[in-house]
């Protein structure tokens, strides 16, 4: 599976400048790529409702359009509209080749170092989509701080674990370390893709990189803006959890539970996606 990390510097609350141009720079992107944008990459990581554009459902119709025109999976993330208060949620969302959207994950982990928790709720589930042949479990920025989230993310089958940040220069040694780390520890693939630039209260590191299971880095980016591609084998993954199997030894009832919202299953055959049910090996 071909993996896309999309490192830019988004132009503050201007979605439809920003959505303009992550199409240009996706434009050479394969065909059945999975490609995986920054935290709210479409208006910058904003903290002020009452600002914040109602971007959400033209940014939504745009990342499915773009998924079709270009057939490929496409993670976007958003400020999206919910029914619990405070009334937002900063989420995340897979767009498919065939328009469909995968279940959205809201980020179960608001900064609290921030105001964030006053204007984005809590999520209330871990979230998992398959991608082509692989299962991938979206996660948002400081969640890359809650090992748990991810461990039952792999418990619950994912391979794949799908990152977009908005992380300060200030704590980027925390964001590489952070991200090796979930690699290693849960014997998956990690795509922590974030963003360059500033804002006007923040200036961020960059350093997007896409992680082997075995914590190997297979491509890495600086400060600026940068397109990053690295290549996953799910088998070569499958055959290093069995071969190692550390995903088995795991103590389960350490652990803890959490709801898995895996979403209504695609139609077969209407993307460029196989028909496969692989069994995780863990389980």
């Amino acid at each position: 599976m071909h993996l896309v990390a999309v490192q830019f510097s988004p132009t503050w609350l201007d979605p439809v400048d920003n959505r303009r141009r992550i199409g240009e720079t996706i434009q050479d992107v394969p065909p059945g790529s999975f490609v995986v944008l920054p935290e709210m990459c479409d208006t910058g990581w904003c903290l002020d409702p009452v600002v914040l554009p109602e971007a959400h459902a033209a940014t939504l119709a745009w990342a499915s359009t773009l998924a079709t025109e270009r057939a490929i999976h496409l993670q976007v993330g958003l400020a999206m509209p919910v029914g619990r208060s405070p009334g937002l949620a900063n989420a995340a969302v897979i767009a498919h080749p065939d328009g469909s959207l995968g279940p959205i994950y809201e980020k179960m982990h608001p900064f609290g170092f921030t105001v964030e928790p006053s204007v984005y709720v809590a999520g209330r589930a871990i979230v998992l989509d398959r991608v082509r042949e692989a299962v991938v479990a979206p996660s948002i920025c400081y969640d890359l701080r809650f090992p748990e989230l991810h461990r039952l993310a792999v418990a619950g089958g994912a391979h794949v674990l799908s990152i977009g940040a908005n992380w300060p220069r200030a704590r980027i040694a925390h964001w590489r370390s952070l991200a090796i780390a979930r690699a290693i520890e849960n014997q998956s693939c990690v795509i922590a893709v974030n963003r360059v630039g500033s804002d006007p209260d923040h200036e961020y590191g960059g350093n997007s990189m896409i992680i082997g299971p075995d914590g190997g880095i297979l491509a890495e980016a600086g400060d600026t803006a940068t397109l990053l591609e690295a290549d996953l084998d799910l088998d070569e993954l499958l055959e290093g959890r069995r071969s190692f199997p550390a995903l088995v030894d795991r103590r389960d009832e350490l652990l803890g539970r959490a709801e898995i919202d895996r979403g209504a299953p695609r139609v077969p055959g209407r993307t460029d996606e196989p028909d496969v049910d692989r069994e995780p090996p863990d389980r």
